[in-house]
């Protein structure tokens, strides 16, 4: 059984998609509908689906944004309504898209070609991401350069560059520095979208870490890493679907 994730934040347009899929392919799971690109990304990480569904402008990370975080992890299928824009690099590419509103038909031949896919590794979405970004109208994404936490009696101004690590600790995310850790009430998914990702890697579901922080990533075995960090004694691990920012 395939399983799916569906990531649409138009109400309408959801139940549509999850319709209109289940008739076209009645023997895939889906495992997670988001409403944005914060909870798709997130829930992907937690299902590891194989096929993906992403709405191209979402809140939060957009479905370019998903898509490039999960890369090759995954077969990836954009929604779109930018024709306009997108329909000649979507041709280019590998990676099939379905127009808004989505007809029966296209969503059929969209199946079939990721059904006749699944037995290959997933495309590699970098070419046609950046000729995406080139050709669709992007949201201006300020990205978070200081947080305000409590710190005992304290309001900490923590400025973002000289955070360690970010960590969820249920509702909260622990921001460590090097001289001390506070806690924030947002939640990582939702602080992730408004870092710089040139500077902050994603390791794992739970775990954001400063680049300029890493000294080494250790192999435990074949299958798991670890983060050794400088200024800081605690050992970060490394997920399986974050494995290739370490490899040659």
């Amino acid at each position: 059984m395939t399983t799916v994730l569906i990531a649409e934040d138009e109400p309408l347009m959801r139940e549509r998609l999850l319709e209109l899929l289940d008739a076209a392919w009645p023997e895939a799971r889906v495992v997670l509908v988001a409403e944005n690109g914060n909870d798709a990304w997130d829930g992907f990480l937690e299902h590891e689906p194989q096929v993906a569904f992403l709405d191209v402008r979402m809140p939060g990370l957009s479905g370019l944004e998903v898509a490039e975080r999960i890369g090759e992890l995954a077969h990836v299928v954009f929604v779109t309504a930018y024709d306009q824009y997108a329909v000649d690099a979507f041709d280019a590419g590998a990676v099939d898209y379905l127009l808004k509103p989505v007809q029966p038909e296209r969503l059929q031949r969209a199946v079939e070609r990721i059904r006749a896919k699944l037995g290959a590794h997933p495309a590699d979405l970098g070419d046609l991401l950046r000729h995406l970004k080139a050709a669709l109208p992007q949201a201006r994404q300020d990205k978070v350069r200081w947080l305000r936490a409590s710190v005992g009696r304290q309001i900490r101004v923590i400025d973002v560059d000289e955070v360690l690590f970010f960590q969820s600790d249920t509702k909260y995310t622990r921001v460590v520095l090097r001289d001390y850790e506070a806690l924030v009430r947002t939640p990582l998914k939702d602080l992730l979208s408004g870092l710089d990702r040139d500077r902050f890697w994603q390791i794992h579901r739970g775990t954001v870490v400063n680049a300029t922080a890493i000294a080494a990533a250790e192999r435990l075995d074949a299958e798991r890493m670890q983060v050794l960090l400088r200024g800081c004694d605690e050992k970060l691990t490394v997920s399986r679907s974050f494995a290739h920012l370490f490899r040659d």
